[in-house]
């Protein structure tokens, strides 16, 4: 029984239809040698790897839900996705639904045991991309409370506004009419108050 494939294809730029179009030629020749029966071709427009949001991806994806058909056919892996994180959610989808993954230019064929190397070689770039980019968030958190700044964003809080917070307090003044007159946030105002009130005791 002939296998049920879809193509999926992508260019960047929507000048590059002639892109699509080889690639199309390509797979259809392949699916003609192997005998395999197309189903339906995914084709998205002038848009790049890099975006997860993509039509014809997205849709194709919905499809893979209901098992429409056994393989999906690129030309390359980067057609798919830039992102290995992305590339292997697209993969551990198929593969949940037992459907195979056929890249022509990378010789990748997911439904031999090759296939399953693939995967896991997949899976460890994505797992090593999530942790650099968790070390790249924490280092520049790091760097920024080094340089007095709380959640990389610059404080507006100066010594003044901190007295005068104090002084309005004093007086009963209300946390919404402090913040509107100094400029800053409630919890910022509360901050100053709990960090004045520390202080008072220690002394």
């Amino acid at each position: 029984m002939s296998k049920k494939v879809c193509l999926y294809v992508r260019c960047s730029q929507l000048k590059q239809v002639h892109s699509v179009e080889r690639q199309l030629t390509e797979l259809r020749q392949v699916c003609e040698n192997h005998d395999w029966v197309i189903v339906d071709e995914y084709i998205d427009y002038g848009i790049s790897g890099a975006k997860k949001d993509r039509p014809a991806i997205t849709q194709l994806l919905k499809d893979a839900h209901s098992r429409k058909w056994e393989q999906v056919c690129t030309i390359e892996l980067s057609r798919l996705g830039r992102s290995s994180a992305n590339l292997f959610q697209i993969v551990e989808l198929l593969k949940s639904k037992k459907i195979d993954l056929w890249i022509k230019n990378q010789g990748i064929d997911t439904s031999q045991i090759t296939g399953e190397l693939f995967f896991s070689i997949l899976a460890c770039l994505s797992q090593y991309e999530l942790s650099l980019c968790r070390e790249r968030i924490y280092s520049g958190l790091a760097l920024a409370r080094s340089k007095g700044r709380i959640g990389g964003r610059k404080s507006t809080l100066t010594p003044e506004k901190e007295k005068q917070i104090l002084e309005m307090r004093k007086n009963k003044v209300g946390y919404n009419k402090i913040a509107k007159a100094v400029g800053v946030g409630e919890r910022t105002i509360m901050k100053v108050l709990s960090k004045n009130v520390l202080e008072t005791q220690s002394a």
